[in-house]
């Protein structure tokens, strides 16, 4: 019976075309999860960075237990009692004014990009609104995001795309700056790029586009969906390089894991062209999401896990460089988000995923060529210095 519902589920996913890797989990712990039949591996995942707090996190689950105890759902015609509690604390946490909650990360890219948009009709001027994007971009899959995307399987035949986006190079100043016209009204940029195979920009890049969106009167909007809450070694991405965008996305592990959680948080002269009934969500800003949103706040600020993944995240990039692995291109990261790139003449990274999932480790796959490290930020160093040493063995 478990045999044939491991091949039933492994054949529906791989409809999707997400080359998953041929386990199926039913439980999950901290940094460990079981399959069906009853084997452990160490999640080197973290769902996307979406369990940047581990599976199962009591902490989480007894907040989320007693909040649907409680209330879980009172839709758009009356406020809940953690909607403001929740906003005051994330504006606090962005240095930004207004939280707009959602639940997607994909549903909060298109909210700052109609943001954006309203901001440059009512507030720049603009005739016809530009938004300059980068290669090897991703944030998510709804039509007028795909319309910006640069990777051939998300947009073949779901065409006709939404104009008014310009694709240029990753940490190509120059590019960015020859885009730029008096439509301009934002750029979207991943600070560290993680479908595009975890894309680091140029030192100081960040830090320029910010003073050319200053100078240009231009939105920056950082898409931290993927790198925010302590992933990188800061609490966002953007920290590193002292930026502070006009707009944040920000999703995944702002729901501990537990339900879609996501948010966009600007300055009030941006988020104030929102008015009411030109934009909404129906389960947006739920009491059970920012119930769960709001202790995760509440649990950077006193466990200040960014500080724990910058230093893990260094020891493990220098162990694994000092191994000179003939099979591996590059090592690429920054904290716990780190990409692995499989040198051309071994392959590609996916049969490697798969080689590290019999030994009992989960990792993905990303751009073919690269292999995505992205454990729980609560893992400790010898469950992570047992993964690296099955990285070792099959990369050596």
């Amino acid at each position: 019976m478990e045999s044939q519902k491991h091949v039933a589920l492994t054949e529906a996913y791989s409809a999707h075309n997400y080359h998953p890797l041929p386990v199926v989990i039913e439980r999950a712990e901290g940094v460990w999860m079981y399959d069906v039949e009853g084997k452990k591996y160490l999640d080197f995942l973290s769902s996307y960075s979406a369990l940047n707090w581990g599976h199962s996190n009591k902490r989480f689950t007894e907040v989320a237990k007693k909040q649907i105890d409680k209330l879980h759902l009172t839709g758009r015609a009356v406020f809940n009692d953690k909607l403001g509690s929740f906003s005051k604390a994330l504006a606090e946490l962005c240095k930004l004014d207004v939280v707009l909650p959602m639940n997607t990360g994909a549903e909060a890219v298109e909210t700052a990009i109609k943001a954006a948009r309203r901001w440059g009709y009512e507030k720049k001027g603009v005739e016809s609104a530009e938004i300059i994007v980068f290669d090897r971009n991703f944030g998510g899959r709804t039509t007028t995001i795909i319309s910006f995307a640069t990777l051939g399987e998300a947009t073949n035949n779901f065409g006709p795309f939404t104009p008014g986006f310009k694709v240029v190079p990753f940490g190509d100043l120059d590019a960015v700056k020859s885009a730029v016209t008096k439509n301009t009204v934002a750029i979207i940029i991943e600070p560290i790029q993680g479908e595009g195979g975890i894309n680091i920009p140029p030192d100081g890049f960040l830090k320029q586009l910010r003073e050319l969106c200053t100078e240009e009167n231009i939105l920056f909007v950082a898409d931290e969906v993927q790198t925010g809450f302590c992933r990188t070694g800061e609490v966002f991405a953007c920290e590193a390089e002292g930026v502070l965008p006009d707009i944040y996305i920000l999703g995944k592990a702002l729901g501990a894991g537990i339900i879609p959680v996501s948010a966009v948080v600007g300055s009030a002269d941006v988020m104030e062209v929102f008015r009411p009934g030109s934009h909404g969500s129906t389960y947006g800003g739920n009491p059970l999401g920012c119930a769960l949103g709001l202790e995760v706040i509440n649990y950077i600020k006193e466990e200040r896990p960014h500080q724990r993944a910058k230093e893990l995240g260094d020891w493990f990039m220098k162990e694994l460089s000092s191994y000179n692995l003939k099979k591996v291109k590059e090592v690429r990261g920054r904290g716990l988000m780190i990409g692995i790139e499989v040198s051309k003449d071994f392959g590609d990274a996916y049969q490697y995923c798969l080689e590290l999932a019999k030994l009992g480790v989960i990792t993905k796959d990303t751009r073919k060529s690269t292999m995505r490290v992205a454990p729980p930020l609560i893992i400790e160093k010898d469950e992570l210095a047992y993964g690296l040493s099955l990285i070792k063995k099959v990369l050596q």
